[in-house]
């Protein structure tokens, strides 16, 4: 057998064999089969802003597959869940303050009205995975730009934040049972880039 067709049918072989492996790999802004059969919903699509409000003068947008801001203050605020599962990817600059707060019972988002957890703000000694006023992260350095797995659990009281795999908060509290999810630009006039990405979540 010519030693051209050998490699030839070996290369096929492989790129065969490589096809349902990657069918089952997600892209960005999407859901693997598995996701979708555990009940995992996108709330980002990766083209717009649909399904997010804003609020405050962030200059929001859509770049490179991500919600994106880098000057302002303010919110993407999201429809209202209860109990939920939250996984997202963000990218913070290190003069940004920023944060995910869950479960705003009020349009005012704001600590009072919010549960937030902090993922930017290191000028101001803010740590990466804090429940702020809530329950503290480890005092670790917050890892600053570059890409972050964030996983937000809230089930009834009980609140559970990991950041790239690893549990920083596992706490109870009852202050907010339900309400909007809000994405932070700004905050303490501390302004910078930051971008979300991967945003999905599961009701419970």
């Amino acid at each position: 057998m010519p030693r051209r067709f050998v490699l030839l049918l070996s290369c096929f072989l492989v790129a065969l064999w490589m096809l349902p492996v990657r069918g089952q790999q997600p892209g960005t802004n999407a859901l693997s089969a598995a996701e979708t059969a555990e009940g995992w919903k996108l709330l980002f699509d990766g083209r717009t802003q649909s399904g997010w409000t804003p609020s405050g003068d962030a200059d929001w947008r859509v770049e490179e597959g991500s919600l994106t801001a880098t000057k302002g203050t303010g919110f993407l605020v999201s429809s209202e869940y209860g109990d939920f599962e939250l996984r997202l990817d963000y990218w913070a600059a290190k003069t940004v303050n920023s944060g995910v707060f869950i479960r705003c019972d009020d349009p005012m988002v704001n600590l009072r009205t919010c549960y937030e957890v902090q993922i930017g703000g290191t000028t101001s000694g803010l740590i990466a995975g804090n429940l702020t006023n809530t329950a503290p992260a480890p005092d670790a350095p917050a890892p600053m730009e570059q890409w972050n797995a964030l996983e937000i659990s809230a089930i009834g009281d009980h609140l559970v934040v990991k950041l790239n795999g690893k549990t920083l908060v596992d706490a109870r509290d009852k202050t907010h049972a339900r309400g909007r999810i809000a994405l932070q630009e700004g905050g303490r006039a501390e302004f910078g880039l930051v971008r979300f990405r991967n945003i999905r979540i599961r009701t419970r």
